[in-house]
């Protein structure tokens, strides 16, 4: 297990530990700090932040018993099917924190020696050579940001930290209307939006307020909006439409995304998805259906990937057999 900074920069190597129940997240991070293992009492001062995902949910009262704040993605509460937006919120200022420690140990996997399984005749050097690997990184690579413009990433901060009190009107709207009931009578299916507004990169990376879900965009479109997928504008107001859309990790599970628009902006959007009524940035599937009508329309190459299989033969292809006793030339014998 590593500890690393907001930067990337590795603070901590502890381990390796055993692989059983008794050492999940928690439990090693739980007998670093009983154990003062790498000193961590001494660097880890009170008031300071731990950002930490789901896992180590059982480590909460060690570290506030160390004095510190520890940062954790919200749990949904039992029988719900969606975070609230306050709590989606939330859990996207830690995700979008904590998204340098799973870069920072991409960047030890990146060495040949650690990328595979290692026999176990390697057991006693592995804590060493990781150590060694992580002053190197410390050493000779740059610090990791998200964007890799600090004005760019301090923009997103900024625009983060003025949404996170945003409530999510449309969520009360679409609830409020029972705009969720398959009543098709309250919509009009469309084959295409005139006024939806161009959206380039930069807007959208604003709306999104993270690369994750830009880079889903186009396989998104391509697999789930392009064929089958109906787009439904409201009836009763032509700046709101609703669009179903598959699951990525669930086939028998899909969602209903209502965005409201103008000839300009992007005003609202809502998700029935687990984190689709935040309002700090938007989840996945709202921002391909953005992508999708605000910039992939207006391409000539929409979604930039190459179809290999035109190269390919195919074994499945077979030519129909040809029944000759149809044909006027065949005799039948008596």
């Amino acid at each position: 297990m590593v500890i690393v900074s907001t930067t990337g920069y590795f603070i901590s190597v502890l381990g390796p530990y055993l692989a059983d129940s008794k050492n999940s997240d928690s439990g090693i991070l739980n007998h670093a700090v009983r154990n003062n293992i790498e000193e961590i009492k001494n660097w880890a001062q009170p008031n300071d932040i731990f950002v930490v995902d789901r896992g180590f949910r059982d480590s909460l009262q060690v570290l506030e018993e160390m004095g510190i704040k520890a940062q954790m993605p919200k749990f949904m509460p039992k029988g719900a099917k969606q975070l609230t937006t306050m709590d989606a919120n939330h859990s996207r200022f830690v995700t979008k924190v904590r998204w340098v420690v799973e870069a920072s140990n991409a960047r030890i996997k990146r060495w040949k020696y650690l990328d595979h399984v290692l026999p176990t005749n390697q057991v006693p050097f592995i804590g060493d050579y990781v150590r060694i690997i992580c002053a190197t990184c410390n050493k000779y690579l740059s610090p990791l940001n998200a964007t890799k413009d600090l004005m760019d990433d301090t923009l997103v901060a900024e625009r983060m930290r003025d949404k996170i009190q945003n409530v999510n009107h449309l969520q009360s709207y679409v609830q409020e209307n029972e705009l969720y009931k398959r009543n098709i009578s309250k919509w009009q299916a469309v084959q295409e939006i005139d006024n939806f507004p161009s959206i380039d990169d930069f807007t959208l990376s604003l709306l999104t307020l993270g690369t994750y879900q830009m880079k889903l965009c186009q396989s998104y479109a391509q697999e789930y909006l392009d064929g089958d997928c109906d787009i439904l504008v409201y009836k009763e107001s032509k700046d709101l439409l609703r669009v179903r859309l598959q699951s990525r990790h669930v086939s028998s599970k899909s969602y209903f995304v209502w965005i409201q628009y103008d000839s300009d902006h992007v005003k609202a959007w809502y998700c029935q998805c687990k984190a689709g009524a935040r309002t700090v940035g938007t989840c996945s599937h709202v921002a391909a259906v953005i992508w999708y009508l605000g910039t992939s329309r207006q391409q000539s190459d929409r979604y930039g990937v190459q179809d290999w299989t035109q190269y390919l033969d195919d074994a499945a292809e077979m030519p129909q057999p040809i029944d000759s006793s149809d044909s006027e030339d065949s005799i039948i014998e008596e």
